[in-house]
């Protein structure tokens, strides 16, 4: 009689205990849509303020840059897919309990508004722009009429993209490591102090970069206080997420994330702000990468860490 083993399909390396169905392409697309949120969400807030013009580089300069922002993350999303030519069919339904159909209606509301302000504020980067065509100046006179309601708009769904960016690694209930109502909040913080980075690498105006740095110091403690609460409900919770758990708390993530999220991305720019708040001087482009880099790379660890987490009976 001739014998067969049959080998579970979880002893396969790419399914499990590892299964990284998601490539470096997904955490650039979640860092860039955090940073257009960012933008987004300063630009529509200090527009209805009426302060335009004390934070011209927030409201005026900065968001130009969101449609080149959100276009390459767009792309980096594009090449993860695998049937890239059935993208559209997200848009063929709407589905409420679906983290994707709202991403994915988001960003098609977002990304037009994103360029239509930026279209209306293009003459901050290039003063000697001309349109060229009467017709283009007169929609351009015709929609600056509605700018309050756009600032509104951009207020709401930048804050709607923000926490989508981490609600989108949440819903997978089968990684224990995204299983966290906290991880949509802290991605929208985290989006909110790149955001504000970017405005004070940018502006030219020392009030403004004051003031950005004292809202990026406000960012950077909520920040903190989400990361801690998260990894203190990972350790009050099932076996399977405390595993998951110390994946940063002495497991294969750990330097990392600790080096490159809490300590250079979080606690040294904070230093260098809180050095600037008091005069001390320092270079703004420091500050800006060191925020810039820990943004980034908490998606990225996140990203890998929950592939990497598991449920094993």
């Amino acid at each position: 009689m001739r014998e067969e083993l049959i080998i579970s399909g979880r002893m396969n390396h790419l399914i499990d205990p590892v299964l990284h169905a998601w490539g470096w392409e997904i955490p650039v697309y979640l860092f860039l849509g955090g940073l257009a949120a960012g933008l987004l969400f300063f630009a529509g807030l200090y527009y209805l303020l009426g302060k335009e013009n004390e934070f011209p580089a927030a409201v005026k300069k900065a968001p130009v840059l969101v449609p080149i922002i959100l276009s390459l993350g767009l792309f980096a999303l594009f090449l993860d897919l695998h049937h890239k030519l059935y993208f559209w069919r997200l848009y063929t339904t709407i589905r409420i309990e679906s983290p994707m159909s709202w991403g994915a209606w988001t960003l098609m509301a977002i990304t037009p508004l994103s360029m239509v302000w930026a279209a209306l504020n293009i003459k901050e980067w290039f003063p000697n722009w001309d349109w060229k065509y009467q017709w283009i100046r007169d929609i351009e006179t015709f929609v600056a009429g509605y700018k309050k309601h756009m600032a509104w708009l951009m207020v709401i769904l930048g804050v709607i993209l923000g926490i989508y960016t981490g609600i989108l690694l949440s819903a997978f209930n089968a990684r224990p490591l995204w299983n966290t109502s906290i991880l949509g909040p802290l991605f929208l913080a985290s989006g909110l102090s790149a955001g504000s980075a970017l405005i004070m690498l940018i502006s030219k105006d020392h009030h403004e970069r004051i003031t950005f740095a004292r809202i990026d110091l406000i960012v950077i403690v909520v920040e903190l206080f989400f990361i801690i609460h998260m990894l203190m409900g990972f350790q009050a919770s099932t076996e399977v997420q405390i595993e998951a758990s110390k994946l940063f708390l002495g497991g294969d993530l750990t330097a990392p994330f600790w080096i490159f999220v809490v300590v250079l991305g979080l606690l040294v720019p904070a230093g260098l702000e809180i050095m600037e708040l008091l005069k001390i001087k320092i270079p703004v482009i420091v500050p800006v990468v060191l925020i810039l880099l820990g943004s980034f790379m908490l998606r990225w660890l996140m990203t890998y860490g929950g592939q990497m987490s598991r449920y094993l009976y």
